[in-house]
């Protein structure tokens, strides 16, 4: 039991809020309350540093920028290269492995050792790499870095030990696989082509044995000339010289004949009886010409396989090779079997193809059955088996990009139904037409871990879907996908409301809001609309219910220096009197602005719903003043309470879902009430006040823009056709107001510097404006209220988008935002958290780094934390117009006000200015009541305050276990009704534990933001613990998390640290810096869940998971995946007597004997340089580790010694018998030979 003291006698207390004066906080304190008494509480805190280890334990996805594909035809696995250095080693389901090369060069290409457990990759920084496979986590063994050439292809032979390694210069080396070394052979350019040849050959782009003659190589270079080099004599066979660039080379099966494809897009077959002329050359795509002439070139064909079969006629494969005539076309990939030819058009653009085959002898038939084919953002496998050519049914999740991913959701230890209700529900909805066959990549073995629990990932995309992932035990399978766009109208082509208001992606999901128990799921667009979902086994076909938010407000919202005179609270009151509502909803006003119309039109018939998830109502921010609306910032959702709520730049909605009525609606300044603890300034009246509707450029001689307020707020209209009739509520809820946001300018600052840029990609490029140098939000609508500039001469030149247009233009993508700027240093981060800030598409004014215009804090901390105030006018006017952002939010059973005796509803709202506000909800008790009766909302004046905006809330008992929010148990709503049993509601309430002593019915209230970390004890609103989380950086993403049986909260700061704090004393127990931000996707993905774990989108196509607990990286062998398998290889066919004598058979030679350093020597140590790895014994044993994968070694070792010690003992005893028969034949010609003179010899 440990005891944690907390004096706060002039340690933490700020002082007592004063009429005339600013609040004054010191940089630790945390509440404004006057000082309480000291106050003891025991929490017995069982998490130490030593249960927190951070690692990565899979990656899921298609790999990014895929550039090179290797299969190994006995074990069964796959291979895919990436653009970045990493590899995918891909089995059956669950083997799944990613290896990343240290240096990040590109894969050039990829070759296995077949059935040895080991992977040659050759890179773009001219290295080769041997990776051992034979662990879980496969390592490098040995590297050779080429120094003075580069490579561009290489060939390892089945069951040899000898790598041909070609070169661009045209010289082909041969490195040894098992030392790794040079061998002193080396086939020279200018040895290999004719003397006479007056012109390089360029770089050898194919090496391959013969399959009749292992002895001889066949050697292609780029200008068209092809060579068989004899190894052993070391001499040219043959060379041939083509007119046409070779791309491929592939040989028949019985090595008498060999094809090529070429540049213009032309197959040439050479036999070697006659290598003077192609044998047969043929355009399988050109168009053939009346008068005999050569057929219209077409486009070059990349790659072509030529492979056999016993029953009918060779294949031969293809990709590219179209006319030129039909540049529309999209990537094809051709079959050729026997006079039909099928052309295969695929959605992305081809990297490679490998056929797959049955035997990996490539001097038998080879009897394809499969075409693995590498797009550039998809992986498919055709089967060769069917004339119809289908695909396989794809096991690998490689669709997560299908849309771009634009946010992420994790869940861990779901309820254990909810998976198989998922499942059941998609299963009816997948794609037929898919092959019959098993996946023919089957290699490796998984078993499911005994500790596993279910999980979810939810992923949100630009299209508006979305998808649910089972992701338990580390593998990840879609369980349900769910199309957002239903709900709404499809704009018609010409119409003018549709073709002007929506642009790309307006369906785009911005933030997702789950509760597995009730199985609520609530979608926020990027169109300013929020979609509630309930899920149901049985279809149904209903109404959506559609709400309209108008939110406006005129209010200076901007906080004043510090030492202004006057009075903290609200300005004058006749500024916030009700305003008439629009006289026509909806309409188009005088000026030509629209009002009071959303972005998007909901279906307004009955619509018939599959089962699945439900929509059940939508929640629109509209249009004010030609304004159009905010994206929500924040949403939460509780099924115990029947409560929707959502916030954003302007302020707060509340909804209650059950009774479809808006509850709430007011600006984030109406909340405070008379607790406000800042000074706000109104707009006074000066200068022309001009209006512009998009992200506007100023230069440096610019005038600054003055931007306009709103005028004064107006009721929120409710549509008339729902049931929300007029109730009556307590005094602070009796006028609700609406606000309307205005600008909010996402400040980069010192972005300019010659360190720092933006890259977008240019496939989901958004438009980047600058504000005196200074970037705004590639997708947030910088809304600027008020009424239209007066026309001048700027105005037209300044308005890059015109009325009436959308607050999006494309999504927001969390996949395609990457970000070059250093991390290292401190300066500056206020810059980078700016752009972090505008994936979020909210101004997080910081109140720390703006304190100089709030607080009367020290001159030399000002300089420090805020903002230079040496700008230019302009900018100085955009850093007022700033808004309070609604940044977090949360319902739970708290105590709202000091003198609550007992925890009820409530919800907590965090902004942007560090400041915690608690609403008091009055929810009636019993059903029926809570059907008719209002819901009554009003803040409560708790307001407590932070450095930097708040990012999340969790709530602990005094014990410190946590406190789960109240949920509804799930029911389906379109299940028959029982009428013996009538459907009710059953709530599950978590109250805080009635067993502590201490603080009685009181609980803990844990509020981090982004600098801080604070525990309340409620309802005493007493700070007891906190903890500076960082100075020099800000945290993206928090989150109060389960661990070992305890909870803790877990960080990830834009430096690139994860972090974890003890609950609730906030001692740090983890500071690790596992991943520098260079991406914004990292920060708009990156999310914590219980167990331990966490996710982020690595890369735009791939999903990483990471683990932050030392119980599961202790036990991640368990869960993953065996790469080898011992597999016995299959024997070689045997060819008869006749096709032996008549040359059919292989010729075999001893490849040590040419290659070796007794007959070649040892080549020049300049040439390349050897380079241990770190895969050895040794890195094996510290990368693989657990009792699991020694067993699985040691057993595997066994079995390879007992194989060798067989092999050895039957050649003794062959040796042996060898002996004992030459012994006797040499006896018996001795006797034959005694009584013999020497004539008769």
């Amino acid at each position: 039991m440990k005891k944690f003291r907390k004096v706060l006698d002039g340690l933490t207390t700020s002082s007592p809020v004063n009429v005339g004066s600013a609040p004054v906080c010191s940089s630790t304190a945390g509440t404004p309350t006057a000082a309480v008494t000291p106050r003891e509480i025991e929490v017995q805190e069982t998490l130490v540093s030593e249960n927190f280890q951070i690692c990565k334990t899979v990656r899921h996805g298609f790999p990014y920028q895929p550039t090179a594909l290797a299969f190994d035809p006995v074990q069964k696995i796959l291979a895919i290269g990436s653009r970045s250095g990493g590899v995918r080693i891909l089995g059956r389901p669950g083997v799944d492995c990613f290896c990343q090369h240290e240096s990040g060069a590109a894969v050039l290409q990829l070759q296995f050792l077949i059935n040895e457990g080991a992977l040659v990759t050759a890179c773009a920084d001219d290295t080769l790499h041997l990776w051992n496979l034979r662990q879980k986590r496969p390592a490098i063994l040995h590297s050779l870095k080429f120094n003075r050439e580069r490579i561009t292809f290489c060939h390892l032979p089945f069951q040899s030990k000898w790598l041909y390694v070609g070169t661009e210069r045209g010289n082909t080396h041969i490195v040894n696989i098992e030392s790794f070394v040079l061998s002193g052979y080396v086939i020279m350019w200018n040895k290999a082509i004719e003397l006479s040849t007056k012109t390089h050959p360029g770089p050898v782009v194919h090496l391959s044995d013969s399959p009749k003659d292992e002895g001889r190589l066949l050697i292609g270079f780029e200008s068209g000339t092809v060579v068989q080099w004899d190894l052993r004599v070391k001499k040219a066979d043959f060379r041939i010289y083509y007119d046409e660039a070779i791309h491929s080379v592939s040989w028949h099966h019985e090595g008498k004949q060999f094809m090529c494809s070429h540049s213009d897009g032309s197959l040439t077959t050479w036999n070697l009886r006659n290598t003077s002329k192609p044998f047969q050359v043929t355009f399988p795509h050109g168009k053939a010409q009346r008068d005999g002439k050569k057929p219209e070139s077409c486009k070059p064909i990349l790659k072509v396989e030529y492979k056999t079969t016993r029953n009918s006629e060779p294949f031969v494969i293809f990709s590219g090779g179209l006319s030129y005539d039909k540049a529309s076309r999209r990537p094809t990939l051709t079959i050729m079997h026997g006079k039909s030819i099928t052309v295969l058009e695929m959605d992305h653009p081809i990297v490679d193809f490998l056929v797959l085959c049955e035997t990996p002898y490539p001097n038998e038939v080879q009897e394809p059955y499969a075409v693995a084919v590498l797009l550039e953002k998809d992986f498919i496998l055709v089967d060769l088996t069917q004339s119809s050519f289908p695909i396989f049914e794809n096991p690998y999740p490689m669709d997560i990009h299908e849309s771009p991913v634009t946010c992420t959701a994790y869940f861990a230890d779901c309820p254990p139904d909810i998976i198989p209700v998922l499942y059941s529900i998609g299963a009816k909805h997948k794609k037929q037409g898919y092959s019959h066959k098993e996946w023919p990549v089957s290699g490796g073995t998984w078993t499911l871990g005994a500790q596993t629990y279910p999980e979810i990932i939810i992923t949100g995309h630009a299209d508006g879907s979305i998808k649910f992932w089972d992701a338990t035990a580390i593998t990840l399978q879609m369980l349900y996908k769910l199309k957002t766009s239903k709900v709404f109208e499809k704009p018609k082509a010409g119409e003018g409301r549709g073709a002007e208001m929506v642009e790309e992606d307006p369906y785009a999901v911005q933030m997702v809001s789950w509760c597995p128990q009730s199985r609520l799921f609530c979608v926020v667009g990027i169109s300013a609309h929020v979609i509630l979902y309930r899920l149901s086994k049985h279809d149904a076909t209903t109404e959506i219910v559609s709400l309209e938010v108008r939110l406006q407000c005129d209010v200076e919202d901007v906080l004043s220096p510090c030492e202004a005179e006057s009075t903290p609270g609200l300005s004058d009151q006749s500024s916030h009197s009700p305003q008439q509502a629009p006289a026509s909803p909806g309409s188009v006003t005088p000026e030509g602005l629209r009002d009071s119309i959303p972005c998007l039109k909901v279906k307004n018939r009955p619509v018939r719903m599959p089962p699945g998830y439900q929509a059940e109502l939508v929640v629109q921010l509209l249009w004010v003043d030609g304004e159009p609306p905010q994206q929500i910032t924040s949403v939460d959702i509780n099924s115990a309470y029947g409560l929707l709520a959502l916030g954003n730049c302007n302020g707060l909605a509340v909804v209650d879902y059950l009774q479809k009525s808006i509850l709430l609606c007011m600006s984030t300044l109406e909340l405070y009430g008379s607790s406000d603890p800042y000074q706000r300034l109104t707009r006074s009246p000066r200068k022309n006040r001009q209006f512009t509707q998009g992200l506007t450029e100023l230069s440096d001689n610019q005038v600054p823009l003055e931007l306009e307020r709103s005028r004064s707020p107006t009721s929120v209209p409710y549509p008339t056709s729902l049931h929300n009739d007029p109730r009556s509520f307590p005094e602070p809820v009796a006028n609700l107001k609406a606000s309307h946001y205005s600008p909010v300018f996402h400040l980069l600052d010192n972005v300019r510097g010659p360190d720092r840029k933006l890259s977008l990609p240019t496939d989901l490029k958004t438009d980047l404006d600058h504000v005196n140098g200074h970037c705004t939000s590639p997708t947030s609508q910088p809304c600027v209220a008020g009424k239209p500039r007066v026309p001048g001469p700027e105005g037209p030149r300044l308005s890059r988008r015109g009325p009436g247009r959308p607050p999006f233009r494309k999504a927001q993508s969390a996949a395609c935002m990457e970000i070059s700027l250093p991390v290292s240093h401190t300066e500056g981060y206020a810059s980078k958290r700016a752009m972090l800030q505008q994936l979020h598409g909210v101004s997080m004014y910081s109140h720390d780094e703006h304190h100089a215009t709030m607080y009367s804090w020290s001159e030399k901390e000002s300089r420090e934390n805020s903002f230079s105030r040496s700008r230019s006018s302009s900018v100085s006017s955009i850093d007022r117009e700033t808004k309070e952002a609604v940044t977090t939010l949360r319902f739970m059973e708290s105590c709202a006000r000091k003198a609550d005796t007992a925890p009820a509803p409530s919800l907590w709202v965090g902004t942007s200015l560090g400041v915690v506000l608690v609403i008091g909800l009055s929810i009636p008790a019993d059903e029926e009541e809570r059907l008719d009766e209002p819901v009554a909302v009003a803040p409560s004046g708790t307001v407590l305050m932070l450095k930097g905006s708040v990012l999340t809330f969790g709530s602990l008992d005094c014990g410190g276990s946590l406190i789960p929010s109240p949920y509804e148990v799930w029911r389906d709503p379109h299940a028959p009704e029982d009428p013996d049993r009538p459907r009710k509601r059953k709530l599950v309430n978590f109250s805080p534990s009635s067993s502590q002593e201490v603080a009685g019915d009181g609980h803990l209230a844990v509020v981090c933001s982004e600098r801080q970390a604070k525990v309340f004890l409620m309802p005493a609103q007493t700070c007891l613990f906190v903890h500076n989380i960082t100075e020099s950086s800000f945290v993206l993403r928090s989150d109060v998390v389960s661990v070992c049986n305890s909870v803790c909260l877990a960080c990830f700061c834009a430096n690139g640290h994860v972090m974890t704090l003890s609950l609730p004393s906030l001692r740090p127990l983890l500071d690790v810096n596992y991943l520098p931000l260079t991406d914004m996707r990292i920060a708009r993905t990156f999310c914590f869940t219980n167990g331990g774990q966490a996710l982020y989108l690595s890369t735009p196509t791939e999903i990483q998971r990471i683990t932050y607990s030392q119980e599961m990286c202790d036990n991640l062998q368990e869960f993953l995946g065996e790469l080898f398998t011992p597999v016995e290889t299959p024997e070689a066919q045997n060819r008869g007597f006749l096709k032996g004598f008549f040359g059919g058979n292989a010729q075999t030679f001893d490849r040590e004997e040419l290659f070796g350093e007794a007959a070649a020597g040892k080549a020049s140590r300049s040439l390349a340089q050897h380079i241990p790895g770190p895969g050895g014994m040794e890195g094996m044993k510290a990368a693989a580790g657990g009792v699991v994968g020694d067993l699985a070694r040691a057993r595997i070792a066994l079995d390879e010694r007992g194989q060798r010690l067989g092999e050895l003992e039957e050649r003794t005893a062959l040796m042996m018998s060898s002996a004992e028969a030459f012994s006797k034949h040499a006896h018996e010609l001795m006797l034959k030979c005694k009584d013999k003179k020497w004539y008769q010899f």
